[in-house]
Protein backbone atom coordinates (compact mmCIF):
# COMPACT_ATOMS: atom_id res chain seq x y z
CA UNK A 1 0.00 0.00 0.00
CA UNK A 2 2.81 2.45 0.84
CA UNK A 3 4.73 1.50 -2.55
CA UNK A 4 0.95 2.56 -4.03
CA UNK A 5 0.94 5.45 -2.12
CA UNK A 6 4.56 6.73 -3.12
CA UNK A 7 3.81 6.01 -6.90
CA UNK A 8 0.84 8.09 -6.86
CA UNK A 9 2.69 11.05 -4.99
CA UNK A 10 5.56 10.79 -7.42
CA UNK A 11 2.71 10.86 -10.28
CA UNK A 12 0.69 13.91 -8.92
CA UNK A 13 4.78 15.55 -8.61
CA UNK A 14 5.59 15.09 -11.75
CA UNK A 15 2.82 16.11 -13.26
CA UNK A 16 2.72 19.51 -11.47
CA UNK A 17 6.49 20.05 -12.66
CA UNK A 18 5.28 19.41 -15.76
CA UNK A 19 2.36 22.23 -15.68
CA UNK A 20 4.56 24.88 -14.13
CA UNK A 21 5.23 27.76 -17.25
CA UNK A 22 8.60 27.80 -18.44
CA UNK A 23 10.44 31.38 -19.09
CA UNK A 24 9.96 30.61 -22.60
CA UNK A 25 6.18 30.42 -22.29
CA UNK A 26 6.21 33.46 -20.21
CA UNK A 27 8.37 35.65 -23.08
CA UNK A 28 6.21 34.61 -25.48
CA UNK A 29 2.98 35.66 -23.25
CA UNK A 30 4.92 39.26 -23.18
CA UNK A 31 5.65 39.31 -26.38
CA UNK A 32 2.31 38.51 -27.72
CA UNK A 33 0.52 41.25 -25.64
CA UNK A 34 3.72 43.49 -26.70
CA UNK A 35 2.57 46.67 -29.38
CA UNK A 36 5.85 46.29 -31.05
CA UNK A 37 8.60 43.96 -30.74
CA UNK A 38 10.97 46.52 -29.59
CA UNK A 39 9.47 46.45 -26.54
CA UNK A 40 9.90 42.82 -25.86
CA UNK A 41 13.51 43.01 -26.29
CA UNK A 42 13.88 46.31 -23.96
CA UNK A 43 12.04 44.14 -21.65
CA UNK A 44 14.50 40.83 -21.96
CA UNK A 45 17.20 42.56 -21.84
CA UNK A 46 16.48 44.39 -18.68
CA UNK A 47 15.44 41.67 -16.60
CA UNK A 48 17.56 39.10 -15.01
CA UNK A 49 15.77 35.66 -15.68
CA UNK A 50 16.32 32.66 -13.19
CA UNK A 51 15.52 29.27 -14.36
CA UNK A 52 14.57 26.21 -12.17
CA UNK A 53 18.04 25.24 -12.29
CA UNK A 54 18.81 28.88 -10.98
CA UNK A 55 19.92 30.06 -7.22
CA UNK A 56 16.81 31.49 -5.84
CA UNK A 57 17.54 35.23 -5.22
CA UNK A 58 17.82 35.69 -1.56
CA UNK A 59 18.21 39.73 -1.32
CA UNK A 60 17.99 39.74 2.38
CA UNK A 61 19.89 36.26 3.39
CA UNK A 62 17.15 35.69 6.01
CA UNK A 63 14.62 33.76 5.53
CA UNK A 64 14.48 30.60 7.55
CA UNK A 65 11.60 28.36 6.25
CA UNK A 66 10.98 29.02 2.67
CA UNK A 67 14.51 29.54 2.03
CA UNK A 68 14.28 25.38 2.25
CA UNK A 69 11.17 24.86 0.73
CA UNK A 70 10.47 27.79 -1.63
CA UNK A 71 10.48 27.12 -5.88
CA UNK A 72 13.20 28.81 -8.06
CA UNK A 73 11.48 32.08 -9.34
CA UNK A 74 10.36 31.20 -13.30
CA UNK A 75 11.93 34.58 -14.45
CA UNK A 76 12.86 38.05 -12.68
CA UNK A 77 11.64 40.79 -14.21
CA UNK A 78 13.22 44.62 -13.85
CA UNK A 79 10.63 46.86 -15.43
CA UNK A 80 11.30 50.41 -16.59
CA UNK A 81 7.95 50.98 -17.64
CA UNK A 82 4.71 50.70 -15.62
CA UNK A 83 3.36 49.29 -18.75
CA UNK A 84 5.84 46.09 -18.33
CA UNK A 85 4.69 46.03 -15.42
CA UNK A 86 0.81 45.33 -16.38
CA UNK A 87 2.57 42.66 -18.97
CA UNK A 88 3.56 40.87 -16.44
CA UNK A 89 0.14 41.01 -14.36
CA UNK A 90 -2.04 39.50 -17.00
CA UNK A 91 0.55 37.39 -18.50
CA UNK A 92 0.62 35.37 -15.13
CA UNK A 93 -2.84 35.45 -14.43
CA UNK A 94 -2.63 34.01 -17.87
CA UNK A 95 -0.42 31.11 -17.47
CA UNK A 96 -1.73 30.18 -13.54
CA UNK A 97 1.59 31.66 -11.45
CA UNK A 98 1.89 34.41 -9.14
CA UNK A 99 3.94 38.34 -8.87
CA UNK A 100 6.01 38.98 -5.81
CA UNK A 101 6.56 42.31 -6.33
CA UNK A 102 10.06 43.22 -4.58
CA UNK A 103 11.20 46.61 -3.57
CA UNK A 104 13.85 46.45 -1.38
CA UNK A 105 14.21 42.70 -0.26
CA UNK A 106 13.90 43.21 3.20
CA UNK A 107 10.93 41.45 3.83
CA UNK A 108 11.65 39.44 7.07
CA UNK A 109 10.43 36.24 6.06
CA UNK A 110 11.33 36.84 2.46
CA UNK A 111 7.73 37.17 1.04
CA UNK A 112 8.77 39.74 -2.05
CA UNK A 113 10.93 37.13 -3.51
CA UNK A 114 10.08 33.05 -1.95
CA UNK A 115 6.94 31.41 -2.91
CA UNK A 116 5.85 27.29 -2.78
CA UNK A 117 3.91 28.07 -5.80
CA UNK A 118 4.91 28.76 -9.17
CA UNK A 119 6.29 32.65 -9.27
CA UNK A 120 7.61 35.59 -11.00
CA UNK A 121 9.39 38.34 -9.57
CA UNK A 122 8.90 41.60 -10.60
CA UNK A 123 11.61 43.95 -9.25
CA UNK A 124 10.84 47.42 -8.95
CA UNK A 125 14.64 48.50 -9.01
CA UNK A 126 14.39 51.04 -12.01
CA UNK A 127 11.00 52.18 -11.17
CA UNK A 128 12.52 54.65 -8.23
CA UNK A 129 11.90 58.15 -9.01
CA UNK A 130 11.42 60.54 -6.58
CA UNK A 131 9.80 64.49 -7.13
CA UNK A 132 9.69 66.77 -4.27
CA UNK A 133 7.33 69.55 -4.32
CA UNK A 134 8.68 72.05 -1.70
CA UNK A 135 5.45 74.65 -2.11
CA UNK A 136 3.59 71.76 -1.00
CA UNK A 137 5.84 70.13 1.31
CA UNK A 138 4.89 66.62 -0.58
CA UNK A 139 7.03 63.83 -2.66
CA UNK A 140 6.08 61.65 -5.25
CA UNK A 141 8.05 58.53 -4.70
CA UNK A 142 8.17 55.20 -7.21
CA UNK A 143 7.87 52.37 -4.84
CA UNK A 144 11.38 51.03 -6.11
CA UNK A 145 13.02 53.74 -4.36
CA UNK A 146 15.02 52.94 -0.81
CA UNK A 147 14.44 55.32 2.24
CA UNK A 148 18.02 56.34 1.94
CA UNK A 149 17.69 57.41 -1.89
CA UNK A 150 14.67 59.34 -0.39
CA UNK A 151 16.13 60.77 2.22
CA UNK A 152 19.34 61.74 -0.01
CA UNK A 153 17.11 63.44 -2.54
CA UNK A 154 15.50 65.42 0.35
CA UNK A 155 18.65 66.41 1.97
CA UNK A 156 19.83 68.14 -1.11
CA UNK A 157 16.55 69.70 -1.66
CA UNK A 158 16.34 71.35 1.80
CA UNK A 159 17.79 71.66 5.01
CA UNK A 160 14.43 71.61 6.74
CA UNK A 161 12.44 68.90 5.68
CA UNK A 162 12.69 65.20 6.15
CA UNK A 163 10.25 62.07 6.06
CA UNK A 164 8.98 60.41 9.32
CA UNK A 165 10.13 56.77 8.04
CA UNK A 166 12.83 54.51 9.35
CA UNK A 167 16.58 54.31 9.28
CA UNK A 168 17.69 51.36 7.60
CA UNK A 169 18.74 53.18 4.02
CA UNK A 170 18.75 50.25 2.23
CA UNK A 171 15.03 49.27 2.72
CA UNK A 172 12.58 49.82 -0.13
CA UNK A 173 10.05 52.50 0.45
CA UNK A 174 7.08 50.33 -0.86
CA UNK A 175 7.10 47.47 1.18
CA UNK A 176 7.67 49.74 4.40
CA UNK A 177 5.62 52.55 3.85
CA UNK A 178 2.36 50.11 3.63
CA UNK A 179 3.34 47.98 6.63
CA UNK A 180 3.31 51.13 8.73
CA UNK A 181 6.92 52.16 8.79
CA UNK A 182 8.77 53.65 12.37
CA UNK A 183 11.45 55.60 12.51
CA UNK A 184 13.36 58.52 15.08
CA UNK A 185 11.05 61.03 14.03
CA UNK A 186 7.19 59.30 14.34
CA UNK A 187 6.46 60.74 17.78
CA UNK A 188 6.26 63.84 16.30
CA UNK A 189 5.14 63.02 12.81
CA UNK A 190 3.53 59.75 12.64
CA UNK A 191 4.14 56.71 10.64
CA UNK A 192 5.30 56.67 7.38
CA UNK A 193 1.82 55.48 6.49
CA UNK A 194 0.22 58.33 8.17
CA UNK A 195 1.81 60.77 5.99
CA UNK A 196 0.98 59.03 2.91
CA UNK A 197 -1.64 61.68 0.37
CA UNK A 198 -1.99 59.72 -2.11
CA UNK A 199 -0.80 56.81 -3.91
CA UNK A 200 -0.89 54.85 -7.62
CA UNK A 201 -1.78 51.41 -7.23
CA UNK A 202 -2.03 48.69 -10.41
CA UNK A 203 -4.73 46.05 -9.98
CA UNK A 204 -5.06 42.43 -10.70
CA UNK A 205 -6.67 43.76 -13.74
CA UNK A 206 -3.83 46.20 -14.93
CA UNK A 207 -5.51 49.09 -14.60
CA UNK A 208 -4.23 52.33 -12.64
CA UNK A 209 -6.37 53.94 -9.75
CA UNK A 210 -5.33 56.87 -7.50
CA UNK A 211 -6.99 58.13 -4.59
CA UNK A 212 -9.97 59.66 -6.11
CA UNK A 213 -10.58 56.47 -8.47
CA UNK A 214 -9.84 53.70 -5.86
CA UNK A 215 -11.90 54.89 -3.42
CA UNK A 216 -11.05 55.36 0.30
CA UNK A 217 -11.78 51.95 1.55
CA UNK A 218 -8.96 51.06 -0.29
CA UNK A 219 -6.54 54.16 -0.22
CA UNK A 220 -7.27 53.12 3.65
CA UNK A 221 -5.99 49.26 3.27
CA UNK A 222 -2.74 50.48 1.57
CA UNK A 223 -1.63 52.64 4.44
CA UNK A 224 -0.30 49.70 6.93
CA UNK A 225 -2.60 46.84 5.51
CA UNK A 226 0.41 45.86 3.07
CA UNK A 227 -0.35 46.69 -0.29
CA UNK A 228 1.15 43.38 -1.88
CA UNK A 229 -2.42 41.71 -1.11
CA UNK A 230 -4.26 44.51 -2.98
CA UNK A 231 -1.98 45.04 -6.00
CA UNK A 232 1.28 46.81 -7.44
CA UNK A 233 1.69 50.17 -5.91
CA UNK A 234 3.78 52.10 -8.66
CA UNK A 235 4.21 55.10 -6.14
CA UNK A 236 3.17 57.15 -3.16
CA UNK A 237 2.43 61.09 -2.37
CA UNK A 238 3.32 61.79 0.79
CA UNK A 239 3.64 64.46 2.82
CA UNK A 240 7.02 65.64 3.96
CA UNK A 241 8.16 66.64 7.70
CA UNK A 242 9.70 70.19 8.75
CA UNK A 243 12.63 69.56 10.97
CA UNK A 244 15.16 71.96 12.63
CA UNK A 245 18.64 72.60 10.71
CA UNK A 246 20.23 71.47 13.76
CA UNK A 247 19.20 68.20 15.46
CA UNK A 248 20.74 66.85 18.44
CA UNK A 249 21.73 63.22 19.27
CA UNK A 250 23.28 61.09 21.74
CA UNK A 251 24.59 57.48 22.76
CA UNK A 252 24.18 56.06 26.50
CA UNK A 253 26.04 52.31 26.67
CA UNK A 254 25.97 50.47 29.77
CA UNK A 255 26.71 46.85 30.83
CA UNK A 256 23.21 44.90 31.86
CA UNK A 257 23.21 44.75 35.57
CA UNK A 258 21.20 46.01 38.69
CA UNK A 259 21.65 49.37 38.17
CA UNK A 260 21.26 48.97 34.66
CA UNK A 261 17.99 47.36 34.80
CA UNK A 262 16.40 50.10 37.01
CA UNK A 263 17.79 52.65 34.03
CA UNK A 264 15.79 50.44 31.48
CA UNK A 265 12.90 50.02 33.97
CA UNK A 266 12.48 53.99 34.58
CA UNK A 267 12.71 54.22 30.63
CA UNK A 268 9.40 52.38 30.12
CA UNK A 269 7.74 54.64 32.60
CA UNK A 270 8.60 57.67 30.85
CA UNK A 271 9.40 56.98 26.86
CA UNK A 272 6.56 56.96 25.50
CA UNK A 273 5.05 60.45 27.76
CA UNK A 274 8.64 62.56 26.86
CA UNK A 275 8.20 65.65 24.75
CA UNK A 276 7.84 65.06 21.12
CA UNK A 277 10.87 66.16 20.18
CA UNK A 278 12.42 63.19 21.99
CA UNK A 279 12.91 59.88 20.64
CA UNK A 280 15.09 57.24 22.69
CA UNK A 281 15.25 53.88 21.94
CA UNK A 282 16.64 50.96 24.09
CA UNK A 283 19.27 48.42 22.37
CA UNK A 284 20.19 45.36 24.22
CA UNK A 285 22.52 43.54 22.78
CA UNK A 286 25.94 41.14 23.27
CA UNK A 287 29.65 42.96 22.98
CA UNK A 288 33.41 40.91 23.61
CA UNK A 289 35.20 42.00 26.82
CA UNK A 290 38.51 40.53 26.86
CA UNK A 291 37.15 37.16 25.47
CA UNK A 292 34.42 37.24 27.71
CA UNK A 293 30.96 37.56 26.09
CA UNK A 294 29.02 40.77 28.33
CA UNK A 295 25.62 41.99 27.38
CA UNK A 296 25.19 45.66 27.13
CA UNK A 297 22.45 48.20 27.09
CA UNK A 298 22.36 51.25 24.45
CA UNK A 299 20.11 54.30 25.04
CA UNK A 300 19.96 55.92 21.34
CA UNK A 301 18.58 58.89 21.19
CA UNK A 302 17.37 61.71 18.60
CA UNK A 303 16.20 65.28 19.99
CA UNK A 304 14.43 67.73 17.33
CA UNK A 305 16.17 70.24 18.77
CA UNK A 306 19.67 71.99 20.02
CA UNK A 307 21.31 71.02 23.21
CA UNK A 308 20.84 73.80 24.99
CA UNK A 309 16.72 72.70 24.97
CA UNK A 310 17.65 68.47 25.57
CA UNK A 311 19.96 69.29 28.45
CA UNK A 312 16.90 70.66 30.80
CA UNK A 313 14.52 68.36 29.64
CA UNK A 314 16.70 65.05 30.12
CA UNK A 315 17.65 66.75 33.71
CA UNK A 316 13.72 67.24 34.19
CA UNK A 317 12.24 64.05 32.35
CA UNK A 318 15.11 61.58 32.96
CA UNK A 319 17.27 62.47 35.30
CA UNK A 320 18.97 59.33 35.78
CA UNK A 321 20.99 58.84 32.74
CA UNK A 322 22.91 61.51 34.07
CA UNK A 323 23.48 62.85 30.11
CA UNK A 324 26.02 65.55 30.02
CA UNK A 325 26.04 68.39 26.95
CA UNK A 326 29.72 66.67 26.00
CA UNK A 327 27.40 63.47 25.80
CA UNK A 328 25.77 65.15 22.69
CA UNK A 329 25.87 65.76 19.12
CA UNK A 330 24.84 68.75 17.01
CA UNK A 331 24.24 67.46 13.34
CA UNK A 332 21.45 67.90 10.34
CA UNK A 333 18.31 65.59 10.63
CA UNK A 334 19.80 63.29 7.40
CA UNK A 335 23.38 63.32 9.41
CA UNK A 336 20.84 62.04 12.20
CA UNK A 337 20.05 58.69 10.05
CA UNK A 338 24.34 58.01 9.64
CA UNK A 339 24.37 58.57 13.28
CA UNK A 340 21.95 55.79 13.81
CA UNK A 341 23.13 53.30 11.44
CA UNK A 342 26.57 54.18 13.28
CA UNK A 343 28.16 55.74 10.39
CA UNK A 344 28.92 58.67 11.09
CA UNK A 345 31.30 60.97 9.39
CA UNK A 346 30.94 59.02 6.00
CA UNK A 347 29.95 60.65 3.22
CA UNK A 348 26.15 61.20 2.60
CA UNK A 349 26.40 59.01 -0.51
CA UNK A 350 26.38 56.09 1.82
CA UNK A 351 22.77 56.19 2.04
CA UNK A 352 22.42 55.36 -1.91
CA UNK A 353 23.77 51.72 -1.06
CA UNK A 354 21.35 49.45 -1.85
CA UNK A 355 22.56 46.36 -1.06
CA UNK A 356 23.76 47.43 2.69
CA UNK A 357 22.76 44.75 4.56
CA UNK A 358 23.77 42.44 7.27
CA UNK A 359 27.30 40.37 6.10
CA UNK A 360 26.57 36.68 5.82
CA UNK A 361 24.13 36.86 8.47
CA UNK A 362 21.12 35.12 8.71
CA UNK A 363 18.08 35.88 11.47
CA UNK A 364 14.75 35.05 12.68
CA UNK A 365 12.48 38.11 14.12
CA UNK A 366 9.51 38.59 16.31
CA UNK A 367 7.86 41.54 17.79
CA UNK A 368 5.33 42.57 20.47
CA UNK A 369 3.80 45.73 21.94
CA UNK A 370 3.98 46.69 25.47
CA UNK A 371 1.34 48.01 27.38
CA UNK A 372 2.84 48.72 31.26
CA UNK A 373 6.44 48.71 32.18
CA UNK A 374 7.77 45.07 32.63
CA UNK A 375 9.26 43.85 36.15
CA UNK A 376 12.95 44.48 36.74
CA UNK A 377 13.33 41.15 37.16
CA UNK A 378 11.99 40.25 33.65
CA UNK A 379 15.52 42.07 32.59
CA UNK A 380 17.74 39.95 34.49
CA UNK A 381 16.53 36.62 33.00
CA UNK A 382 16.64 38.34 29.69
CA UNK A 383 20.59 39.09 30.88
CA UNK A 384 21.15 35.59 31.43
CA UNK A 385 19.03 33.95 28.35
CA UNK A 386 21.35 36.57 25.77
CA UNK A 387 24.55 35.03 27.33
CA UNK A 388 23.58 31.60 25.83
CA UNK A 389 23.92 33.02 22.07
CA UNK A 390 26.58 35.18 20.64
CA UNK A 391 24.12 37.55 18.49
CA UNK A 392 21.01 37.99 20.24
CA UNK A 393 19.41 42.03 19.95
CA UNK A 394 16.18 43.16 21.11
CA UNK A 395 14.76 46.58 20.37
CA UNK A 396 12.62 48.75 22.43
CA UNK A 397 11.09 51.79 20.32
CA UNK A 398 8.97 54.38 22.17
CA UNK A 399 5.46 54.92 20.90
CA UNK A 400 3.37 57.25 22.11
CA UNK A 401 3.33 61.21 20.79
CA UNK A 402 1.47 61.86 17.42
CA UNK A 403 1.15 58.07 17.15
CA UNK A 404 -1.70 57.44 19.79
CA UNK A 405 -3.15 60.61 18.81
CA UNK A 406 -4.22 58.80 15.55
CA UNK A 407 -7.52 56.41 16.33
CA UNK A 408 -6.64 52.69 15.97
CA UNK A 409 -8.89 52.23 13.27
CA UNK A 410 -7.73 55.49 10.97
CA UNK A 411 -5.24 53.27 9.24
CA UNK A 412 -4.62 49.70 9.58
CA UNK A 413 -2.06 49.78 11.83
CA UNK A 414 -3.67 49.69 15.24
CA UNK A 415 -1.50 49.49 17.72
CA UNK A 416 -1.95 53.39 19.08
CA UNK A 417 -3.21 54.51 22.51
CA UNK A 418 -2.30 52.29 25.14
CA UNK A 419 0.60 50.89 23.89
CA UNK A 420 4.32 52.21 25.40
CA UNK A 421 7.01 50.41 23.22
CA UNK A 422 7.64 48.23 20.68
CA UNK A 423 10.33 45.44 21.18
CA UNK A 424 11.87 43.32 18.00
CA UNK A 425 13.50 40.89 19.02
CA UNK A 426 16.09 38.78 16.75
CA UNK A 427 19.17 36.22 16.88
CA UNK A 428 21.44 36.12 13.95
CA UNK A 429 23.93 33.30 12.68
CA UNK A 430 26.21 32.97 10.19
CA UNK A 431 25.81 29.01 8.77
CA UNK A 432 22.78 28.11 6.51
CA UNK A 433 21.58 24.58 7.42
CA UNK A 434 18.44 23.34 8.88
CA UNK A 435 20.06 22.42 12.17
CA UNK A 436 21.78 25.88 12.61
CA UNK A 437 18.47 27.00 11.93
CA UNK A 438 16.55 25.10 14.21
CA UNK A 439 18.94 25.50 16.96
CA UNK A 440 18.56 29.36 16.76
CA UNK A 441 14.67 29.78 16.29
CA UNK A 442 14.40 27.06 19.17
CA UNK A 443 16.28 29.92 21.36
CA UNK A 444 14.44 32.50 20.15
CA UNK A 445 10.80 30.82 20.36
CA UNK A 446 11.32 30.15 24.21
CA UNK A 447 12.38 34.18 24.50
CA UNK A 448 9.06 34.64 23.04
CA UNK A 449 7.58 32.47 24.98
CA UNK A 450 8.76 33.91 28.43
CA UNK A 451 8.37 37.42 27.55
CA UNK A 452 4.11 36.00 26.80
CA UNK A 453 3.07 37.48 30.69
CA UNK A 454 4.38 40.86 30.08
CA UNK A 455 3.42 42.17 26.57
CA UNK A 456 -0.28 42.47 24.88
CA UNK A 457 -2.65 40.17 24.88
CA UNK A 458 -6.06 39.19 23.64
CA UNK A 459 -4.51 39.00 20.79
CA UNK A 460 -1.04 39.21 21.61
CA UNK A 461 -0.01 42.14 18.93
CA UNK A 462 2.41 42.12 16.44
CA UNK A 463 4.08 44.64 13.57
CA UNK A 464 3.62 43.87 9.79
CA UNK A 465 7.03 45.06 9.15
CA UNK A 466 8.53 42.91 11.11
CA UNK A 467 6.77 40.00 9.27
CA UNK A 468 6.50 36.51 11.56
CA UNK A 469 5.13 33.32 9.81
CA UNK A 470 5.57 31.42 13.44
CA UNK A 471 2.10 33.30 13.91
CA UNK A 472 0.26 31.14 11.09
CA UNK A 473 0.06 31.13 7.64
CA UNK A 474 -2.04 31.28 4.50
CA UNK A 475 -2.44 27.77 2.40
CA UNK A 476 -3.27 28.32 -1.78
CA UNK A 477 -5.61 30.48 -2.94
CA UNK A 478 -9.04 29.24 -1.02
CA UNK A 479 -7.19 30.75 2.31
CA UNK A 480 -9.88 30.75 4.63
CA UNK A 481 -10.51 33.96 6.06
CA UNK A 482 -11.50 32.99 9.33
CA UNK A 483 -7.86 30.88 10.00
CA UNK A 484 -6.21 33.43 8.58
CA UNK A 485 -7.64 35.30 11.50
CA UNK A 486 -5.35 33.98 13.58
CA UNK A 487 -2.41 35.63 12.22
CA UNK A 488 -4.31 38.73 10.86
CA UNK A 489 -5.79 39.57 14.38
CA UNK A 490 -2.29 40.20 15.80
CA UNK A 491 -1.15 42.49 13.58
CA UNK A 492 -4.19 43.98 12.46
CA UNK A 493 -6.42 43.60 15.51
CA UNK A 494 -10.18 44.40 14.46
CA UNK A 495 -9.11 46.27 11.72
CA UNK A 496 -8.53 42.77 10.03
CA UNK A 497 -12.21 42.10 8.79
CA UNK A 498 -12.53 45.50 7.27
CA UNK A 499 -9.34 44.94 5.32
CA UNK A 500 -10.88 41.45 4.38
CA UNK A 501 -13.77 42.91 2.93
CA UNK A 502 -11.50 45.49 0.98
CA UNK A 503 -9.38 43.03 -0.50
CA UNK A 504 -13.00 40.99 -1.90
CA UNK A 505 -13.73 44.17 -3.80
CA UNK A 506 -10.30 44.80 -5.09
CA UNK A 507 -9.16 41.02 -6.02
CA UNK A 508 -12.49 38.74 -5.48
CA UNK A 509 -10.35 35.93 -6.86
CA UNK A 510 -6.97 35.97 -4.61
CA UNK A 511 -4.65 36.56 -7.40
CA UNK A 512 -2.63 38.95 -5.18
CA UNK A 513 -1.30 36.50 -2.40
CA UNK A 514 1.31 35.05 -0.04
CA UNK A 515 1.73 33.17 2.97
CA UNK A 516 0.54 36.10 5.01
CA UNK A 517 -1.77 38.08 2.79
CA UNK A 518 -5.14 39.00 3.47
CA UNK A 519 -7.80 36.55 2.12
CA UNK A 520 -10.62 38.06 0.64
CA UNK A 521 -14.33 38.54 2.31
CA UNK A 522 -17.27 38.90 0.97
Amino acid sequence: MSDLALCLFLFFLANCVSSVPTKEQFRSCLSTISKTPNNLANHTSDSRLLTASSRSPSPSSSFLNLNFTSLKPILTLKPKSESEIKKSILCSKKLGVQVRTLSGGHDYEGLSYLSLTPFIIVDLVNLRTININLTEETAWIQSGATLGELYYKIAKTSKVHAFSAGICPSVGVGGHISGGGFGTIMRKHGLASDNVVDARLMDVNGRILNRKTMGEDLFWALRGGGAASFGVVLSWKVKLARVPEKVTCFISQHPMGASMNKLVHRWQSIGAELDKDLFIRVIIDNSVEGGQRRVKTTFQALFLGGVDRLIPLMNQKFPEIGLRAQDCSEMSWIESIMFFNWKSGQPLETMLNRDLRYEDLYFKAKSDFVQKPVPENVFEEVTKRFLEKETPLMILEPLGGKISEISETESPYPHRRGNIYNIQYMVKWKVNTVEEMNKHVTWMRMLYDYMTPYVSASPRGAYLNYRDLDLGNNTGSKASFEDARIWGEKYYRGNFKKLGLVKGKIDPTNFFRNEQSIPPLF
